[in-house]
């Protein structure tokens, strides 16, 4: 199938959203190999080393910092404008366990700007930044993840800022940002994290967290924070969470606070999704998103095709969003949830308006338990515009389906 020139409101798609080239090292300035700075596998945590060389790097001119052959393990790494991520084939970049080695500053987290913890590998007003090759980045989660489970066992509304554990990758304030080719994996929290970015490429990555025996908990994949013009092509997920959430800002005025915003101009295609909470998720932390397509997938042993998160304490608007070309197996084919977790108005006596439109979804051909899983009181959302066209959903239950669409 030709490429489609448009999004779902008649937006016309840039070329630059059908460049897939990987990136080319020589391209990206002068290599600096970790082995031929005297930092080697099997040293210990190796933080303080590989900190330095990345600041030499930018100190330089900029350039490549290469992982090569061999394990590498560190805390957080915080890379500078002009330096970029090579990770070789056989190499491993292995987060430190011990969440001391992640400082706590001044981030994003949770559709809030707050002070957490830092992510594995951070980039702020890193223009360009470039994270790319054929090994591994491991987050080493499993005791962060273990830490998580026990302390819900004793409080049931534990948050994950009262355990906190650093994410893996979170890349702020930046554009032409490209992560290929890479294996991310095990993640103590979100996966991939990217705020107030412009023209992101996430190409050919595989992503995976566990669910059993462990589950990682809200090891998202891919978290699109006010960001706009991103495409994800040809990346196989598997996490505990959702695979592709769009997140923006919670909050009873969460739409009138400058920090947060809307999502703008979303691309995930030729994508293989297996286990995971959605597939394609809006919220719960979301104000805004418009022109989102999600097209041309597999997808196995997920619990939600599309999830639209609705939280009852924060205005959100979803339009224009198409879901088209979808093969295989999920629990709900569409799935429009009241999410009332750590429901706070703050003082706020009404209701934030919440609405839903223009929602395609086509020439899908899937088996699932329930179709539309909507509540029937849906007082307070304004729900118009669904168009369901040339669909093969073979399900075991209808589920309630008491609101305007076009069949």
């Amino acid at each position: 199938m030709a490429n489609q020139a448009c999004f779902p409101d008649g937006t016309p798609m840039d070329p630059w959203f059908f460049q897939s080239g990987m990136p080319d090292p020589a391209s990206l300035g002068r290599t600096y190999s970790l082995s031929e700075y005297g930092i080697f596998p099997g040293n210990g945590i190796q933080t303080s080393a590989i900190q330095d060389l990345i600041d030499r790097i930018a100190a330089e001119g900029g350039g490549v910092l290469k992982v090569p052959e061999g394990t590498y393990r560190t805390g957080a790494l915080f890379f500078r404008p002009g330096v970029h991520l090579w990770v070789a084939q056989n190499g491993v970049l292995l987060g430190s366990d011990d969440v001391t080695d992640y400082p706590v500053m001044d981030t994003r987290i949770e559709g809030e700007s707050c002070r957490y913890l830092c992510a594995l590998i951070n980039a702020d007003g890193c223009d360009g930044f470039t994270m790319f090759g054929s090994g591994t980045i491991d987050g080493n989660g499993m005791r962060a993840w273990k830490a998580f489970w026990h302390r819900r066992s004793w409080n049931g509304q534990c948050t994950n800022k009262d355990e906190q554990r650093p994410r893996l990758v979170y890349v702020s304030c930046s554009q032409n940002v490209t992560i290929a080719g890479l294996h991310l994996q095990n993640a103590a929290f979100w996966t991939n994290h990217f705020y107030r970015c412009r023209r992101v490429r996430i190409l050919n990555c595989t992503i995976y967290s566990p669910y059993e025996p462990v589950k990682a908990p809200s090891t998202d994949a891919i978290d699109l924070d006010v960001c706009t013009d991103v495409v994800i092509r040809g990346c196989d997920m598997h996490v505990n969470d959702d695979a592709v959430a769009l997140k923006g800002g919670k909050g009873p005025w969460a739409d009138q606070q400058p920090e947060n915003g809307s999502n703008e101009r979303i691309l995930i295609e030729d994508c293989h999704f297996r286990f995971c909470h959605g597939c394609l998720t809006l919220g719960s932390e979301a104000v805004h998103c418009r022109n989102v397509m999600l097209r041309r997938i597999s997808v196995d042993t997920a619990h939600n095709l599309l999830w639209l998160k609705f939280r009852p304490d924060t205005p959100q608007r979803f339009e224009y969003v198409t879901v088209e070309d979808v093969e295989g197996k999920v629990s709900d084919f569409l799935h429009v949830h009241r999410w009332t977790q750590f429901f706070d108005l703050k003082g706020r006596t009404d209701v934030p308006a919440s609405a839903a439109h223009h929602i395609t979804m086509r020439r899908c051909t899937v088996d699932c338990r329930t179709c539309f899983q909507v509540p029937e009181n849906l007082d307070g959302y304004d729900l118009s515009d669904f168009c369901f066209e040339d669909n093969q959903v073979h399900y075991m239950k209808q589920g309630y389906q008491g609101w305007m669409v076009q069949q």
